[in-house]
């Protein structure tokens, strides 16, 4: 076909050629996944390190924050003060600790193990969804603190009404994911699936629940994270029972920011912790999980 266009060139050279040079990933790849790893960690200790270096120069030199806020040394602790005041090293905090993590783990697993159970009945069944997502629907909308007073008068003032207040949160969000990773399984798959006869049961273990894993720890992910708040919510309200969010008031009402700042610390480190965990599960039961979804990959 002869152009006739005047305003277009043709090129007499012949077609370009695209090549493409090996990177480093493919001539060493178990050197650029080290190195990759090692920048990684390199970044995972520096951010931190230097948001305390920063946290040491404000409060040593009082800088004025955003104009009409300036650090005051006498109600503000550096983290050396942190690191080396005599009154954390007379403090308990372990025990508080150990009570703040039963108290997660156990109201996790009962809300974990709820949340995937009615999720997957609710993905499965039309008709147990349309009896039971308008009420879970209503109820995700209330506050989950606003419900601590009616499980005090339930439960009592022991650990029960902490627990529960937990669980019923975590319910919620595990649910949400479950039954919407069990209804985003492509139709695709169960089509293919129903065409060798497969049993309800079949199409459940080999089908829609290696499809829906992926999602459902994401779900369990973000839920971790969510018991870690709550627990902490719960335990300044009622803080007479121990737990870091004990700790942290106990830091408050006693003008020890030392014992508020480590009580703030050993929260974020128990959802960090937690979290991994969740991850590191994720990673046993679903290898086969794309790389940008599975458990653990940001």
């Amino acid at each position: 076909m002869t152009n006739t266009d005047p305003n277009t060139t043709v090129d007499k050279r012949g077609p370009r050629v695209l090549r493409r040079e090996p990177g480093v990933a493919e001539i060493k790849p178990r050197a650029h996944v080290r190195n990759r790893k090692a920048a990684e960690r390199a970044l995972a200790i520096g951010v931190p390190a230097a948001l305390l270096l920063l946290w040491q120069l404000a409060h040593h030199y009082e800088w004025n924050l955003l104009g009409y806020w300036k650090i005051d040394q006498r109600f503000y602790a550096s983290p050396y003060e942190i690191v080396t005041s005599e009154k954390l090293r007379e403090a308990d905090f372990w025990r508080d600790v150990w009570t703040s993590t039963r108290r997660m783990l156990i109201g996790f697993a009962l809300g974990a193990g709820a949340g995937v159970f009615i999720g997957l009945a609710m993905g499965m069944s039309r008709l147990v969804r349309a009896a039971l997502d308008p009420l879970l629907t209503a109820l995700y909308t209330v506050p989950k603190l606003a419900l601590l007073p009616l499980f005090l008068t339930i439960f009592g003032f022991d650990e029960r009404p902490r627990v529960m207040l937990i669980a019923v949160t975590v319910f919620f969000f595990v649910w949400i994911s479950t039954m919407a990773a069990i209804m985003a399984v492509p139709e695709g798959y169960r089509e293919a699936a129903m065409s060798f006869g497969v049993s309800r049961w079949q199409m459940f273990r080999h089908v829609l629940l290696p499809g829906s894993l992926p999602q459902i720890f994401v779900g369990l992910r973000i839920a971790a994270g969510v018991a870690v708040l709550i627990l902490i919510g719960v335990e300044l309200v009622i803080p007479s029972q121990g737990g870091i969010g004990s700790l942290i008031e106990r830091g408050r009402t006693l003008l020890i920011p030392e014992l508020t700042y480590v009580g703030i610390a050993l929260a974020a480190l128990l959802g960090l912790l937690f979290t991994l965990v969740v991850r590191w599960i994720g990673r046993l039961l679903i290898p086969w999980a794309p790389e940008d979804n599975a458990p653990g990959q940001g």
